[in-house]
Parts: structure tokens; C-alpha cells; sequence
């Protein structure tokens, strides 16, 4: 007899994993960056927007402060994220750098959110649901966009090992250049 598949919820996933690495395998290089920072984005979406509101209006805490909290949190997972995954690099031993930029722009990114959230509740004097969201998911389209450009321009940067020129792909059928060639 045959080899038997996993069944149920296993089989699911493997079978959804292996399409995925495939899918992924297939693109180019800077989108699978975009893509797995977009898959880890939604993770840290659903980690950030609904802790706020869970913050804000289960718990009773302030707009922003329940906005920080939750991003600090979601900041958190997406870094672990981020440095094993999206931007993993082997030999990488400058991580507590790596962290402190990323921390610095994660600042940045959660100021654009609270300037978003602070600006609809004290200055348009909006303090409902409904602002709050549109406030907060306002803020997070546009740190989003800040944080992928700085994590790729400044900190997960590729690992360049000395003595030997860094490889740069110069066509997207994996033709590749050595600098200075």
C-alpha cells in the first residue's frame, strides 16, 4: 500500500504550507519580502487594532494609551517575526542594533498612529468607535508604509561576510553581478 496522508486540520495545514513555500519560491525576491511582511502585518493588525478597542472599551483606558499598548504589543510579535522570517539572515550578530532601530522606528510609526488617533479625539472632538477605528486604521496604513521602507533601508539588512563582494541580483531570472565585475 501507498504512504498515508495526514488527516484533518494537519493535513490542511501541511498541505496549505507546502502550496505556500511553493507560491513564494516562485516570486522574486522583494516580493516575497512585501508578502511576508504582509502576512505578518495582518498578524500584528489583529493583535494591534482590536487590543486598542479591547483596551479602550472593555478595560476603560484612555484612546491613547490603549492605542500604545496594543501596538507596543503587536511590535513586539512582529520584530520575532520579522527577524526569523521575513528578514532572515544567517550570521546576522549585530541584533542588539538591529533592535534598537527597530524600536526607533517602531517609535516613529506608533507616533504617526497616536498623532491619527489624538488628532480625531481632542481636535475634531470625535470620541466614538467608529473614529477611534477609522482613526487608528488611518494611522497604521500610513506607519505601515513608513516601517516596511526603514526595516529594508536600515535594519534587516543583508549580511555582508568580509573579504567577499555581496552578490546583487541584477535581472529577475536570477542572473546575478558581482559588484565591481
Amino acid at each position: 500500500m501507498g504512504e498515508r496522508s495526514p488527516k484533518g486540520l494537519a493535513g490542511l495545514y501541511l498541505g496549505l504550507a507546502t502550496i505556500e513555500r511553493m507560491r513564494l519560491a516562485r516570486l522574486s525576491p522583494m516580493v516575497q519580502e512585501v508578502a511576508k511582511f504582509g502576512m505578518i502585518g495582518a498578524i500584528g493588525f489583529v493583535i494591534s487594532v482590536p487590543g486598542a478597542n479591547l483596551l479602550r472599551y472593555g478595560i476603560g483606558l484612555g484612546p491613547l494609551t490603549s492605542v500604545v499598548l496594543a501596538t507596543v504589543t503587536a511590535c513586539a510579535f512582529t520584530y520575532l517575526a520579522h527577524r526569523y522570517w521575513t528578514w532572515r539572515r544567517p550570521g546576522n550578530v549585530a541584533q542588539a542594533q538591529e533592535f534598537a532601530l527597530f524600536a526607533v522606528f517602531n517609535g516613529i510609526g506608533l507616533l504617526i498612529q497616536v498623532l491619527c488617533v489624538g488628532f480625531t479625539e481632542y481636535t475634531l472632538q470625535l470620541s466614538n468607535p467608529v473614529a477611534l477605528n477609522a482613526a487608528n486604521l488611518l494611522g497604521v496604513i500610513i506607519g505601515t508604509v513608513f516601517r516596511f521602507w526603514a526595516y529594508r533601508r536600515w535594519v534587516f539588512l543583508p549580511v555582508v561576510v568580509r573579504g567577499k563582494p555581496e552578490l546583487r541580483v541584477v535581472r529577475s531570472d536570477a542572473q546575478v553581478d558581482q559588484p565591481g565585475a
